[in-house]
């Protein structure tokens, strides 16, 4: 009976996204990034028949070659998606009679099938690792199904000579494969592969009789690995949560000790606490740091026990600021420039704002400085950006030898215009650093 491919296909596409909901139970959202796309090509033999078996329409058949690519998305580490696309050519005679004497089947003398191309999306499964225990692996064993279509013209040469090339046509495959894969470095893998795929058709080889055809490629290829990290599908995920239950176990029993250690210490420190902190004549310093023991009620001390002595008075020497000295502040917020919309103090102003520096560092003056700018731009932005130039004012002062506790940075952004907002003057007076000594 003929094997209506047609109507088990569904099925088997059903399967295959079954398998990928529950393969997709082993999550990777916590784990470190993984590689999980990859492409691969390969090149191997095409051959007409399958080894497990069924109607062989010619008694001797060739091997021929054949070639491929995919793109795959591993999902999970037991389970992927690939795409495959596969060409190249299939030949059979009836040169020789069968192995078990009977007559041959088909009535042409021989046939060639070129593969023109074949395309299926396939799921994959990793069957298991090498090593259930690493979290790595080096190899790894898997299988595959999946469905697709396939494109060929087969030519046909009768027993008198006759060559009747047939008409081109598309038939819906089931391929299913075995194969293992070897990491030859961290992204490039050795794959080695057998697929057979089941033709719902019974013209692949030329010749119908009632039975579907199929063809077998046996092949060898390399896969590479896209993105960075490892790669999912050599990771072992029962290796992962080993390691995790280890890991926990470990700091469990570390915490343990850890606890016990913890409780000694703190009784001992218990025991030394009430010697620490006597304080036999009540002024708040613990005896063992009294350096004045028996110092009288209500006597204020210092940390070391003693009675703080209180310091005499000082006279704050009168600031004089002179017109010489508000001529070179003025020259400095005259000269002073900074890059467009930026807290950089272009080179041209370091002149007057080295006086300044000199003038500081000569009267010990204090010096107030304020950073304004117009309304353009939000006011957050305006409000970094006038603070921040009012900052680096004092930072390039104090890098020229100014005290910088007697430099203050003020930022008022756009509250405070001297002029209108209207027009591109206002706008320019508004936009500066205002220096006040004192």
């Amino acid at each position: 009976m003929k094997l209506n491919l047609l109507k088990c296909l569904p099925v088997a596409l059903a399967g295959l996204f079954i398998g990928s909901a529950a393969q997709a139970q082993t999550s990777t959202s916590t784990m470190e990034p993984f590689r999980t796309w990859s492409i691969g090509v390969n090149a191997g033999v095409i051959s007409p028949i399958s080894p497990l078996g069924g109607q062989n329409d010619y008694s001797n058949w060739e091997s021929s070659f054949g070639y491929g690519l995919y793109i795959k998305k591993q999902i999970t580490p037991y389970f992927s998606l690939r795409l495959d696309g596969n060409r190249g050519s299939a030949k059979g005679d009836n040169n020789e009679p069968y192995n078990s004497g009977g007559v041959n089947v088909s009535p042409f003398k021989s046939f060639s099938t070129d593969l023109n191309y074949s395309g299926s999306l396939n799921a994959v499964v990793n069957m298991f690792n090498w090593s259930m225990f690493k979290q790595q692996n080096n190899a790894q064993l898997y299988g595959s199904v999946g469905g697709g279509f396939a494109n060929y013209t087969t030519t046909t040469v009768s027993s008198g000579g006759a060559t009747v090339e047939n008409e081109t046509v598309n038939r819906m495959i089931i391929p299913v494969g075995l194969g293992a894969k070897f990491r030859l470095a961290d992204a490039i893998n050795l794959d080695l592969g057998w697929t057979i795929s089941f033709v719902d058709g019974d013209t692949f080889d030329g010749y119908a009789r009632g039975g579907n055809d199929k063809y077998n490629y046996a092949y060898a290829g390399l896969e590479f690995a896209l993105g960075k990290g490892k790669q999912l599908a050599f990771y072992s995920p029962t290796a992962a949560t080993y390691d995790e239950a280890l890991a926990a176990k470990n700091i469990a029993n570390g915490l343990k000790s850890d606890l016990d250690a913890q409780k000694a210490e703190n009784a001992r420190l218990r025991s030394e606490m009430g010697d620490l902190l006597k304080d036999s004549d009540g002024d708040g310093v613990a005896d063992k740091l009294d350096k004045c023991p028996g110092t009288p009620a209500g006597t204020v001390v210092d940390g070391s026990g003693c009675p703080l002595k209180v310091p005499a008075p000082q006279v704050t020497e009168k600031v004089i600021v002179t017109e010489a000295d508000r001529k070179v502040v003025a020259d400095a917020i005259k000269n002073l420039e900074f890059d467009l919309g930026k807290a950089t103090i272009r080179s041209r102003s370091y002149p007057t704002l080295n006086r300044v520096a000199a003038l500081l560092m000569e009267k010990n003056f204090s010096l107030k400085l304020a950073g304004h700018t117009d309304n353009t731009g939000s006011n957050e932005l305006n409000m970094r950006l006038s603070k921040d130039r009012a900052e680096s004012v004092k930072a390039y002062l104090v890098s020229q030898g100014a005290n910088a506790s007697r430099i203050e940075a003020t930022g008022y952004g756009e509250d405070q215009p001297i002029a209108t907002n209207k027009t591109a003057a206002g706008r320019q007076q508004n936009r500066r650093v205002e220096f006040t000594l004192y």
